[in-house]
């Protein structure tokens, strides 16, 4: 039997630069999304901008840019071309119909790689809830080959007919979906109220800056990290200790810009972890050029969720890939982020704000005991107003690694 190679689908982006996003954003927003589409399995081909204030209503782009695109998916006989915005059902069927080829934008590939990553059936089920909801208004897109089909007898309404079919099945489903999540959330929310008092420490932060890689090194455990978009999308909570003061901490899904708002409603009960939290580390890839807009995306997702104010540790991760482009002495231009060095950042406002901040990399283990030792400190803060009397647990030698 001889094995044939799968053949990696190709694809393109389509990005808009407008007064919301100036150049430099919409080609750093377009790299995220050439990440995300190989972390679905493609290989982008090429990248396509155009200035635009609005997005065209109708086709996303202008007509000459779709021309454009048209000629280089034909040409290099592109399987898929993705947009790095949300396409309305209108501008999905034009587009559809000029390229000739499988169009997605950024929620429908995002979505792709939930239900390609998804492992539990909790997980499973959410993305499902996702998958329809975001279907459901677009259904008129998989029957625009009915259009071709000349009227008369017999031929009256069948697209319209099967549209309605479908969007009961599909009413239906979700309705389903939603009674199966209220059972698990139930599950759920039992299961963390059999945790009892102790401290919950929640890792929060931007898909992919490494918090399953901070798990496996606080507590030890086998969390699935790689260097990938969403590779995590089940909170894994475990016990640890610290000196002698345990507390839960739990690893949870990534955040990212433009995240579909179908998608967090439906992981609410998994970032309910999150929310009932009594500390939250924000841990951040410090060695992304994006990094604050990526420190906001996650304050607004937290935001979103209604998490409230809680205790937040900064932990800047991966120093070890932080690259500084040393100013030339002629320069007179102000410094920017992108050219402090690793110590002016630290004295920047993100070390000087109401909130402890640490600067580590998980993979070389550096700064590691400065970070449980904060962590610890801030645990105790908390642990003290539920056992006041358990003195003895908080007497530390920090001169001495920690387990």
């Amino acid at each position: 039997m001889i094995e044939t190679a799968k053949i990696q689908e190709t694809a393109v982006l389509v990005g808009l630069i407008n007064q919301d996003q100036d150049e430099r954003q919409a080609r750093e927003y377009l790299d995220e999304l050439e990440f995300l589409a190989e972390t679905a399995g493609a290989r982008v081909e090429k990248q396509f901008f155009q200035r635009l204030e609005v997005p065209n209503s109708a086709t996303f782009v202008g007509s000459g840019k779709l021309e454009e695109i048209n000629n280089f998916v034909k040409i290099h006989e592109i399987d898929t071309v993705i947009f790095d915005d949300e396409l309305s059902p209108t501008q999905l069927r034009n587009i559809e119909r000029t390229l000739e080829c499988k169009v997605l934008d950024r929620t429908n590939l995002i979505l792709d790689i939930f239900a390609k990553r998804a492992q539990t059936a909790h997980a499973k089920t959410q993305v499902e809830l996702a998958q329809y909801q975001y279907m459901l208004p677009r259904l008129t897109r998989m029957w625009t080959h009915l259009e071709r089909q000349r009227g008369g007898i017999g031929m009256r309404g069948p697209g319209e007919t099967q549209i309605e079919t479908d969007r009961r099945i599909i009413l239906d489903k979700i309705a389903r979906l939603k009674v199966q999540l209220e059972k698990i959330d139930k599950q759920k929310a039992t299961q963390r109220k059999n945790r009892g008092k102790l401290v919950r420490v929640a890792l929060v932060g931007y898909t992919n800056v490494g918090k399953s890689t901070i798990m496996n090194m606080l507590a030890k455990s086998e969390v699935f990290a790689e260097n990938k978009l969403f590779a995590t999308l089940d909170t894994t909570v475990r016990k640890m200790v610290i000196g002698n003061l345990p507390f839960l901490l739990a690893d949870t899904v990534g955040f990212i810009r433009k995240l579909p708002h179908g998608l967090v409603e439906s992981f609410k009960s998994t970032l309910d972890e999150v929310r009932e939290a009594d500390i939250l580390v924000h841990v951040v890839d410090i060695s992304h050029t994006g990094f604050e807009e990526q420190i906001d995306t996650v304050n607004e997702t937290l935001s979103e969720i209604k998490t409230g104010e809680k205790p937040t540790i900064y932990v800047f991760n991966k120093i070890d890939a932080f690259e500084y482009i040393k100013k030339d002495d002629d320069d007179l231009s102000p410094k920017t982020k992108d050219n402090l060095s690793l110590e002016e950042l630290k004295n920047s406002w993100m070390g000087k704000n109401n909130t402890p901040s640490l600067f580590i990399s998980a993979t070389e283990k550096e700064n590691i005991e400065e970070f449980k030792k904060v962590l610890y400190e801030e645990v105790k803060k908390v642990h003290i107003t539920r056992f006041p009397y358990n003195d003895f647990l908080y007497d530390i030698d920090w001169t001495k690694p920690q387990e």
